[in-house]
């Protein structure tokens, strides 16, 4: 099936799990969508935990949520600095409100716990470490490969993207 014309941002900050930034860039651009890494600087190199190099296409504060159809966030430690940025903040916000995909693996779920994405018991899912932030900021924690609550898709790890980018591409059909 192709996702002809479908608009993915992925979110990119420095110490990014490879696997979940660039599995998912991959397997969307594969599918027809067009991928833009988004970070909070546009143009900037952020490196992966492993110094793997990814740069940003376009700066969050110069995108807006109905530039896209999905919003990635990959896990590692980037998403503990994605949500020290108020432009990545308000463009998830937004794309919330909007009720555009939302999609978060491993330690990814963290950029939600700081938006109302996860509040009045939405079923996530995310690495077991960050159980008690999800469940604190309003989500129904379960532990599966993939969590599909309307709009909002989560995963674990690693081992989980096949089930992740699946759902995703499901959504975005």
């Amino acid at each position: 099936m192709s996702h002809s014309g479908k608009r993915v941002a992925v979110l990119v900050e420095q110490k990014y799990e490879e696997l979940e930034l660039w599995y998912p860039v991959y397997r969307f651009r594969e599918a027809g969508a067009a991928v833009t890494l988004v970070g909070p600087e546009g143009g900037k190199t952020y490196p992966s935990k492993l110094g793997y190099p990814a740069t940003a296409d376009k700066a969050a504060a110069d995108v807006t949520a109905s530039d896209f159809d999905a919003i990635i966030i990959p896990g590692g430690f980037c998403p503990d600095y994605l949500r020290r940025s108020q432009a990545v903040l308000k463009l998830v916000k937004d794309a919330h409100a909007a009720g555009k995909i939302l999609a978060a693996i491993c330690h990814g779920p963290w950029v939600l716990c700081s938006t109302d994405a996860l509040r009045n018991g939405r079923k996530a899912t995310g690495f077991f470490a960050i159980k008690d932030d999800m469940t604190n900021a309003g989500a129904s924690w379960v532990d599966a490969e993939v969590v599909v609550d309307g709009h909002v898709v989560t995963s674990r790890t690693p081992a989980d993207l096949p089930a992740f980018t699946a759902a995703v591409l499901k959504l975005l059909a």
